[in-house]
C-alpha cells in the first residue's frame, strides 16, 4: 500500500459481578494478564496539537465516562491508567476508559495488517481467558462499537501521509469517501441510539458523530480526527487518525476498508480532488446507516444528488487511472473495489460472505421470521452483539466463519505467526525484536523510539523516519545480528 497502515481497536467487555464503576480497575488488570513490556513513552504525544494550525485549548469529555471510573483517592500517572504492554510482535495493548485496546504494529501490506489485527483478536481473548482463570470470573469480549446503554467505543486506522498534502484538501478530498465507505464497511446493528423506529443499520458508529473536523475522539466526535501526532519525521509525514470507521470482523471487508481508503490517499497526494462535495456529512452518514430501502442518495453542495455508489464509482474510476497494474495487491484491491459496489447494486445479500452488516442482516432477518419477532425484540439486540463475540465457541461470526460463509484473506497459520513476530518490512520489527531479545534493557519505547540502557549508560534508538522498506531491510539484517544493546545501537546508527 506504499504507506505504513495500522489499526486500534478498543475491545467491549462484560465481566460477571463486576459493576460499571469497577470495570475499568479489572480491565487494566486484564490487559496486565498477557505478557509484555513497558512503559509506554508518552513524550512524543500531544493530544491538543491540531493539524489545521495550533492547539486545541481542550479536549471535549463524555459526562457518561464518569461510570467507567470509581472515586479514588490519588491520580493515576498515564503509565499506571493504561497498564501498556509492549508486544514481540511489535504491537501496544493497553486500557483505554474500561477497554481493553490492541494497536496492531506498523504494517506495509494489507496481508501483514488482516494478520496482525486477527492476531490482536486472539491476543486479547488470552488475556481474558487468563484473568478469568486468575479471579474466577466469567469474561466475555466483543469486537464490537457499542454497549446498547449509549456508549460507544472505537476502531481507529492509522495511515503515513505526506505533509505536503494540505490538511484543508485532505478533508475535502477524503470527506465523501469515508461517509460512503460504510456501504462495505459498516459492521451494522440493531436499531438506534435516537429513533426506536430504526430497525437496522449499516454502521454502528454512525449515530455517534456530531462534527466534520476536531482534535476530539471521546466527545463530539468528527468525522475526520485533526490531532497531530505523526509518530514519523513530522518535517515529512502527518499520520491520518481515521475514527469514524467500524470494527470489522470479516477479513474482507477489513481489507477493502483499509485498502481503498490507502488508495484514495495516494490519489489526493497526487493531487486529485473530490468527485463531488456532501452537503451535510455527519447527517449524510447517518441518513446512509438508516436507510431501510437501501436507495443510498446523497446531496451534494449546489449539485443536486448522486447514489452513494456512484459516488464511489468515481473514486475508483481515479484510482483505477492511476494505480492499476502497479502491483498484486492494488490490482486486488481495485478489482474487489469493483466488484462490491456492483454486488451491493445488483442484490446486497449477494455480499454476505464478505460486508458484516449483510452476514449479520441475513442472519437476523431469517430468525425474525422463523421466530415471527419483530425488529424492536430485545433478543436481536443479544444476538447482534452474539455476532462480535469473541469466544470461539458463540461468536456467530465464528460460526458463519466455520461454515465456510464468510471469504478469507489470510491463513490461520499466518494469524498465529503474526501473534508471535512483527511484521519485516516496517520499523516494528526493531521494536519487536527489542522486546524479544533485550527486554531487561528497556528502559521506555514508543511508535518512534525505543530507550534502552546497558552498563555504559543510556541509550535511544530513534525509528522516526524509518519509514521505507530500504532502510527496514537494514535494520532487520541488524537487529538479528546484535547481541547487546549498544551493538544494536551502534549499527542502527550506521545507517
Amino acid at each position: 500500500m506504499d504507506r505504513l497502515l495500522g489499526i486500534e481497536t478498543e475491545y467491549g467487555i462484560f465481566i460477571e459481578g463486576v459493576e460499571i464503576a469497577e470495570l475499568a480497575d479489572e480491565a487494566r488488570a486484564l490487559v496486565q494478564s498477557y505478557p509484555g513490556t513497558g512503559p509506554w513513552d508518552y513524550s512524543d504525544e500531544d493530544p491538543l496539537r491540531d493539524a489545521r494550525g495550533g492547539r486545541a485549548p481542550a479536549l471535549s469529555v463524555n459526562p457518561e465516562d464518569a461510570r467507567y471510573e470509581k472515586p479514588t483517592h490519588r491520580m493515576l500517572s498515564a503509565s499506571e491508567d493504561h497498564a501498556d504492554r509492549v508486544l514481540g510482535n511489535g504491537a501496544r495493548f493497553y486500557h483505554d476508559h474500561g477497554h481493553p485496546e490492541y494497536s496492531t504494529p506498523e504494517c506495509r501490506s494489507l496481508r501483514g495488517l488482516i494478520a496482525h489485527d486477527k492476531a490482536g483478536e486472539r491476543i486479547v481473548w488470552e488475556a481474558a481467558q487468563a484473568y478469568a482463570q486468575r479471579t474466577g470470573r466469567a469474561v466475555s469480549i466483543f469486537k464490537n462499537n457499542i454497549d446498547y446503554h449509549g456508549m460507544s467505543y472505537g476502531c481507529h486506522e492509522n495511515y503515513l501521509v505526506q505533509r505536503k498534502l494540505p490538511f484543508e484538501r485532505l478533508i475535502a478530498g477524503l470527506t465523501p469517501f469515508l461517509v460512503t465507505r460504510i456501504l462495505f464497511a459498516g459492521a451494522g446493528r440493531v436499531g438506534s441510539e435516537s429513533d426506536p423506529k430504526i430497525d437496522f443499520q449499516l454502521s454502528q458508529r454512525a449515530d455517534f458523530f456530531t462534527e466534520l473536523c476536531s482534535v476530539d475522539t471521546l466527545h463530539r466526535r468528527p468525522l475526520i480526527n485533526t490531532r497531530d501526532e505523526p509518530h514519523a519525521d513530522a518535517k515529512h509525514y502527518r499520520r491520518l487518525h481515521v475514527i469514524c470507521g467500524d470494527a470489522n470482523l470479516n477479513e474482507y471487508a477489513t481489507a477493502l476498508k483499509i485498502g481503498t481508503t490507502a488508495l484514495v490517499l495516494g490519489m489526493l497526494e497526487l493531487g486529485y480532488g473530490p468527485p463531488g462535495r456532501l452537503k451535510q456529512p455527519v447527517e449524510t452518514l447517518q441518513k446512509l446507516s438508516r436507510d431501510a430501502n437501501r436507495r443510498w442518495i446523497v446531496e451534494l453542495e449546489g449539485e443536486g444528488t448522486i447514489s452513494a455508489l456512484e459516488l464511489q464509482r468515481l473514486y475508483l474510476r481515479a484510482a483505477q487511472e492511476l494505480f492499476l497494474g502497479r502491483d498484486e495487491e492494488t490490482n486486488w484491491v481495485l478489482r474487489e473495489w469493483e466488484s462490491i459496489l456492483d454486488d451491493l447494486e445488483r442484490d446486497p445479500t449477494r455480499c454476505a460472505d464478505r460486508v458484516d452488516w449483510a452476514a449479520k442482516y441475513q442472519l437476523l432477518q431469517q430468525f425474525v421470521e422463523s421466530e415471527r419477532l419483530t425488529w424492536q425484540d430485545e433478543i436481536l439486540r443479544s444476538l447482534d452483539l452474539e455476532y462480535h463475540n469473541l469466544d470461539p465457541q458463540r461468536g456467530l461470526f465464528y460460526e458463519l466463519q466455520r461454515q465456510g460463509c464468510c471469504r478469507r484473506i489470510v491463513s490461520d497459520s499466518e494469524i498465529e505467526q503474526a501473534r508471535k513476530s512483527p511484521p519485516k518490512e516496517t520499523r516494528a520489527w526493531v521494536r519487536g525484536l527489542c522486546v524479544q531479545k533485550f527486554s531487561d534493557s528497556i528502559l521506555a519505547l514508543n511508535w518512534g523510539k525505543i530507550h534502552l540502557r546497558d552498563g555504559e549508560g543510556e541509550l535511544t534508538i530513534d525509528l522516526t523516519r524509518w519509514v521505507d522498506g530500504r532502510l527496514n531491510a537494514l535494520a532487520l539484517e541488524s537487529i538479528e545480528a546484535a547481541s547487546t544493546p549498544r551493538a544494536l545501537w551502534r549499527m542502527i546508527k550506521q545507517l
